[in-house]
């Protein structure tokens, strides 16, 4: 599969800007959480200042009445940090979560709106990263990014500057190590930032995979694939190991690396130390080494932290620029329309074109018309450009060349939702949601009342059926209706259409599928659901639209046949031929 490329640089302003946008709603939560963490790095420093009073005042002097208030004031300052952290992690996960949660809700709402053709050319898997991994990056992105490289960066600034007032030689002896920690941090960063992108890959590209073979299961296992599938499964499991092992060891090579480092900053400052406390000469005293092995832990932890946050924002960067590309994409179909008419069911093409990739045409120059309550079928090979027809009348692509009309209005000048409600679909490949019979009906639609769901089941003919499961409507027919027969979960999409009550009726190879016996409820139903309204047809079985009005013959993108039944078999044509071969089959059978 292949990898997606990302800038991840950790100061695209373009991606930066995004960012802030995603907080706008909560800028005043941001603001606070802001104040708590400078609040808490400014009071960093005061409890080593506090130590070093305490070692060389009371316990020098044996002051037990001021070594108990000094206690009392450390447990105070203790007590504060401890009530700033909790308000620090609690709001800023909540703030993580609040936007994370508005992000999603804005990325499945684009996803909603996006064309078909970007559907055609995005693995469903990668879509799933970008929705749940992705998103779930950016949580620490604000509950540990921003904010706290601020805080740690402040800290930093403080604790230098109390050094330096406390004592600038210790200072410059502590601060010797830091050129060697800046060059591990960077070169951790660097180090890191490749290997989060490797991860990021391999994670989308597992889920596209798993969920690929998951939904096609029945195939592997009819065509004994189990193995195949098995060794890819091995060999991109492995990738998605080395990647996650790899950032795993800069890891667990820049922490010691760090400790080692602090360690040494550490022992110079105990060794400067003992030697200027040993020469009497000088000012040193145990309460400013102490506080000077305190101030190193102090310092070098931020640095640790702050190339940790690094890595947390350059996750979150790389993540937020698949989410953008998502989120800008211009894959969509314009809804510019604002008409809401109520259809009445004249269809017209007129010399409408139409290609999925570039000019690689799979309609050309397609003109009919159909009027008011007729009935037309379109028949043809497979990959003729049938079904084509259908997904450009509902909008679900857009045409290259010509104008589709309904009632005599373009269909761009219908408002998009309003143009396929007015349109019952029932396909070949019926999809049933894991969810109960009676919400695969309405689609969640709270305005069709229990009786207008059953009396459309009956006038399928599959309301017996129904009543004779368990919970009746409210059966859960599982994942993709797999507790349901395909007869069974065509009849459904039927009452699914009829719930609706549309001028338009599409039927693309409705009973393809299906035994006889629910054949014949779905001709007795399509009877009665064609009455009165328009029937766009698309069979395999030419035995099911013998009594249209019009039949069009569709070959390699063009209509090169039409006519009625008896017409197009004297005209002794393509369609003469299809029936010929079908009646063949029929007698062979």
């Amino acid at each position: 599969m292949k990898e997606e490329k990302v800038s991840g640089k950790i100061f695209d302003r373009a991606v930066l800007k995004r960012l802030i946008t995603f907080i706008s709603p909560y800028k005043g939560k941001f603001t606070l959480l802001v104040v708590i963490i400078l609040i808490s790095a400014g009071l960093s420093p005061a409890l080593p200042l506090l130590i070093k009073y305490t070692i060389d005042t009371p316990i020098s002097q044996g002051d037990q009445q001021g070594l108990t208030r000094m206690l009392l004031i450390m447990i105070g300052l203790l007590f504060a940090s401890s009530l700033l952290a909790f308000f620090n992690t609690y709001l800023a996960g909540w703030l993580g979560q609040s936007i994370i949660r508005d992000i999603r809700i804005q990325l499945y709402e684009k996803i909603m709106g996006l064309k078909l053709s970007y559907f055609d050319q995005t693995p469903i898997g990668r879509l799933v990263t970008r929705t749940i991994s992705d998103i779930e990056t950016l949580s620490n992105v604000f509950s540990s990014g921003f904010a706290a490289i601020a805080g740690d960066i402040l800290q930093l600034v403080l604790i230098i500057s109390v050094m330096f007032y406390t004592d600038w030689r210790l200072s410059l002896i502590s601060l010797s190590t830091i050129p060697l920690m800046l060059f591990a941090t960077y070169v951790f960063k660097e180090k890191i930032k490749k290997s989060f992108n490797h991860v990021r890959n391999a994670v989308s590209n597992l889920n596209s995979f798993v969920q690929e073979q998951i939904t096609g299961m029945s195939l592997v296992q009819i065509f004994n694939s189990e193995d195949i599938s098995y060794k890819k499964f091995v060999e991109i499991n492995k990738k998605h190991r080395q990647a996650n092992i790899r950032s795993i060891l800069y890891y667990s090579i820049y922490y010691p690396v760090a400790e080692v480092i602090s360690a040494l900053g550490t022992g110079l400052v105990v060794w400067y130390g003992a030697k200027q406390i040993i020469n009497p000469e000088m000012d040193v005293t145990f309460g400013t080494i102490t506080a000077f092995i305190m101030f190193i832990n102090q310092f070098f932890r931020p640095i640790r932290m702050i190339a940790d946050r690094v890595n947390t924002l350059q996750m979150g960067i790389v993540s937020t620029d698949r989410i953008i590309k998502v989120l800008d994409s211009d894959e969509t179909i314009e809804n510019k329309g604002t008409r809401k008419d109520i259809v009445k069911g004249a269809v017209e093409f007129q010399d409408v074109s139409f290609a999925y990739i570039d000019d690689n045409y799979v309609l050309k120059d397609i003109s009919f018309k159909v009027k008011e309550g007729e009935t037309i079928a379109f028949v043809g090979a497979t990959g003729a450009g049938k079904s084509s027809i259908i997904n450009l009348l509902t909008r679900f692509y857009e045409i290259n060349k010509g104008n589709i009309l309904i009632d005599g209005i373009d269909i761009k000048d219908f408002d998009k939702y309003h143009l396929r409600q007015q349109i019952g679909m029932v396909l070949q490949d019926v999809f049933l949601f894991s969810d109960t019979i009676r919400n695969n009906i309405t689609l969640g639609d709270t305005s069709i009342s229990d009786e207008q769901i059953a009396e459309a089941a009956k006038m399928v003919g599959v309301h017996n059926f129904i009543m004779q499961l368990p919970g009746n409507y409210d059966y859960n027919v599982m994942e993709r209706g797999s507790t349901l027969s395909v007869g069974q979960r065509q009849l459904i999409s039927f009452v699914r259409a009829m719930v609706q009550n549309p001028n338009i009726i599409v039927l693309d190879e409705a009973t393809s599928s299906v035994d006889t016996e629910s054949e014949e409820l779905i001709q007795n139903a399509i009877s009665k659901l064609m009455k009165g309204r328009t029937a766009i047809v698309i069979a395999h079985r030419l035995s099911t639209i013998q009594k249209a009005d019009k039949i069009l013959v569709v070959n390699a993108g063009r209509i090169v046949e039409s006519g009625s039944h008896d017409e197009l078999l004297r005209q002794n044509g393509h369609y003469a031929n299809l029936y010929e071969m079908q009646y063949q089959e029929s007698l062979a059978q």
